[in-house]
């Protein structure tokens, strides 16, 4: 049972690096300056209503985006910004994100 616990978890951790890695920083630093107007332009907020996106984790932002897009999440702001969004922007804007240092 061991191995086939250990055999999962190695394939699962392996997805997870190739989805990671799949995704285009340069890309997604590019598409950020649509976020820049609320979530700063390094992903750091300068006001409390919006909240830090830099270093947050790749797949929060990405369910919390898709969630957005689907409407499953509603904020009318946000809807519509993830409305356009393709699964490819929405993977390289959470990569961006995710290595930029977090607030302190």
């Amino acid at each position: 049972m061991y191995a086939k616990i250990s055999g999962f978890t190695l394939v699962a951790s392996l997805l997870m690096f190739n989805a990671a890695f799949a995704a285009n920083l340069e890309a997604g630093k590019s598409a950020s300056a649509t976020c820049a107007g609320c979530h700063g332009p390094n992903g750091i907020s300068a006001s409390g209503a919006f909240p830090n996106l830099a270093g947050q984790k790749a797949d929060y932002l990405t369910a919390q985006l898709k969630a957005f897009k689907a409407k499953t999440r509603v904020a009318s702001i946000m809807n519509g910004m993830a409305a356009g969004l393709k699964d490819e922007d929405i993977d390289n804007l959470a990569a961006y994100f995710a290595s930029l240092k977090a607030c302190e």
